[in-house]
């Protein structure tokens, strides 16, 4: 049976503004960028970003058809990201709510070679995005409803996640495979005092696919043993990260409901956990054609080499990869390895997007033989 290779891709969207910075080693950025110092850097790249842009765009240049929703002020940051969605896919801005009561959001990127991306966000039109914003006629066309950041978006995670609970079984009700990711709460914001634990408890039951960050996950399930890890780690919590930590991590969600749980490691990789053929064969339109292909699996894969220029977006990147990859009914080793790999093409370009090969190019770079770390 031929595979409906379609998805919705709703939540975050922002103007990502990003300096190139080049010709500095890790160490010396660490020195320059202190309060007072002026640091001399490259032309500014003008990039969408968030999970709409980031993992919605990446699966069309994966060869999926894809409608993108998210929400945009009626103001000229607005407009940017609206062409630039549209120049990377045509037509792709359709979608988008464009609400003059509200102004669009950007986040300055700060990306130095070698070491993890620096963020300044104003959310913006994201802080106002409901249940009501999705359209559902359309998510009943797809194999694949994916959502992301809604710790980015107050509405999501106000009032213990009840908006964020309510959309994803409005959208899982229509049949389609559910697809969930996060992103960092800002611990001196109201996403970071948010009560995590009670919002996946009510949210996770309509997932199908969950695909966190290590450190997001810690920080949502764990906060007390976030913070011991990264006072430990010296704000490198990837370093303490464990074959057991990631069993018990997605040993406590499968509990929850997600019936596929990836999670993503940065530098470190990919690690993927499934539940049982029974589970998965109740998972949506983009489901296994072979659940028992899929059950019971766990795996974790490292990334493949590249020369690093940027790693914004690099995480949403390899969702795109392993979602494409699942929508295609590839096995799970080989949704992994294309989460990497994609993930691995997203950090070569300054920006969100401009790494991201077609998925042909992309297996072929892996059967020529591509090292990995």
């Amino acid at each position: 049976m031929t595979r409906n290779l379609t998805a919705v891709v709703a939540g975050h969207i922002c103007l990502d503004i990003i300096p190139q910075i080049s010709g500095i080693t890790a160490e010396q950025f660490r020195q320059t960028f202190q309060p007072g110092r002026l640091m001399v850097v490259g032309p500014a790249v003008f990039a969408t970003g968030g999970a709409v842009s980031n993992t919605g765009l990446a699966l069309a240049r994966l060869g999926i058809d894809v409608r993108l929703m998210g929400k945009v002020g009626a103001d000229f940051i607005g407009e940017m990201i609206r062409q630039i969605v549209d120049t990377r896919s045509p037509g792709s801005s359709a979608g988008m709510i464009v609400d003059p009561a509200v102004h669009s959001s950007y986040t300055v990127v700060i990306s130095p070679p070698d070491i993890d991306r620096y963020f300044l966000h104003d959310p913006g039109a994201n802080d106002t995005f409901t249940a009501d914003d999705v359209h559902y006629d359309a998510v009943g066309d797809a194999s694949l409803f994916h959502f992301g950041y809604p710790p980015l978006m107050a509405r999501m995670f106000g009032d213990d996640g009840i908006e964020l609970s309510e959309m994803l079984r409005r959208a899982r009700a229509t049949g389609a495979t559910t697809s969930l990711d996060t992103a960092a709460p800002d611990p001196g914001a109201p996403a970071g005092r948010a009560n995590w634990p009670l919002i996946l408890r009510r949210s996770l039951p309509h997932v199908d696919v969950f695909l966190p960050s290590v450190e997001e996950l810690v920080y949502m399930l764990h906060r007390a043993e976030y913070d011991r890890l990264q006072a430990e780690t010296g704000g490198e919590l990837l370093a303490a990260v464990t074959p057991q930590m990631l069993h018990d991590l997605s040993d406590e969600l499968l509990a929850l409901g997600p019936k596929v749980v990836g999670i993503k490691l940065g530098h470190r990789g990919f690690y993927l956990r499934t539940a049982d053929r029974h589970a998965l064969a109740g998972m949506g339109r983009a489901r296994p054609a072979d659940p028992g292909a899929w059950a019971d699996h766990e795996s974790w894969q490292p990334c493949f080499r590249v020369d690093v220029v940027g790693t914004a977006g690099s995480g949403d990147s390899a969702i795109a990869g392993f979602l494409a990859a699942l929508l295609r009914d590839l096995p799970p080793e080989e949704a992994v390895t294309m989460a990497v790999a994609v993930g691995a093409c997203n950090v070569e370009a300054a920006d969100t997007l401009s790494g991201v090969r077609t998925w042909d190019e992309t297996r072929a770079r892996i059967a020529a033989g591509w090292p990995r770390r």
